[in-house]
């Protein structure tokens, strides 16, 4: 997950538009899924302790977005799928935008309490220099900054060179699912 820390802190430097793509993206995922019995739930300070597969106690304060709440019961299980990945690609310049900031929640239908919550940032840079030995790589941002940080795999420099416009898009996903106790 060190991809996505440092895509993250690259994407929140140079929120730009992107352009057409011209070479076939290079995609890195994660993939985390747990499951969690609910153990106490307190409806006054809506919180909610869930128990790990190692009989570890985690609480979660669940604020209003969460809407039915009420239907939760000890004894439920609570699904979490966490994804994330990074996908950048080398694009022709001056071509088409896509939007820097894209997110969302959306509900499980029903009586069931659920949902997901997604964010997606996409961001222009110029490679200015690659360094396969470390690996590292040197970026310019749209107002001009450089920014050079580590590559977890330097598999994922080849085939970009410096002068390349790269753009980079990090999604982030958190889906919940509740199954009643049985």
């Amino acid at each position: 997950m060190k991809f996505a820390l440092r895509a993250m802190v690259l994407a929140a430097l140079v929120l730009a538009p992107g352009a057409a793509l011209a070479q076939k993206p290079v995609s890195q995922a994660v993939v985390v899924t747990e499951t969690f019995s609910i153990v106490a739930i307190d409806s006054t300070s809506r919180v909610v302790t869930l128990k790990d597969k190692n009989n570890e106690l985690h609480e979660v304060v669940c604020g209003p977005e969460v809407q039915r709440f009420d239907a939760l019961k000890v004894g439920d299980k609570v699904t979490m799928r966490y994804h994330e990945s990074l996908v950048s690609a080398i694009h022709a310049p001056g071509a088409a935008t896509k939007p820097a900031v894209a997110g969302g929640v959306t509900r499980v239908p029903g009586d069931k309490p659920g949902g997901t919550v997604a964010q997606q940032i996409t961001a222009t840079v110029t490679l200015v220099a690659l360094d396969p030995k470390v690996p590292s790589v040197t970026v310019k941002t749209t107002d001009g900054r450089q920014v050079s940080f580590k590559v977890e795999d330097k598999k994922t420099l080849e085939g970009y060179k410096p002068g390349d416009v790269v753009e980079i898009t990090y999604t982030q996903a958190l889906a919940i699912t509740v199954t009643p106790a049985k």
